[in-house]
Formats: structure tokens, C-alpha cells, sequence
């Protein structure tokens, strides 16, 4: 393997990670807003 292909190959996982981690807080924002402006609980 070449310099650059390790290179992308071990920071292809954080990039994948933090993109996960966006999906999940943008989902549960979403339910929050969604949960107040309907006046029920979140939890």
C-alpha cells in the first residue's frame, strides 16, 4: 500500500464516524423540536 492510500484508508473512519454522529444529533433535534411544539415529553 502506498503512503496515500494508508493515509486515506485510516482517516476514512473518523470522517465516517463524524458523519454518523451528525445523523444521530440532527435526528434527535428534530424530535425535540417536534415533541415541544406538540407540548408532549421528549423522554
Amino acid at each position: 500500500m502506498t503512503t496515500v492510500m494508508m493515509t486515506i484508508y485510516i482517516l476514512m473512519w473518523p470522517a465516517m464516524a463524524a458523519v454518523v454522529l451528525v445523523l444521530l444529533t440532527v435526528g434527535v433535534v428534530k424530535d425535540i423540536v417536534r415533541a415541544k411544539r406538540e407540548g408532549v415529553p421528549f423522554v
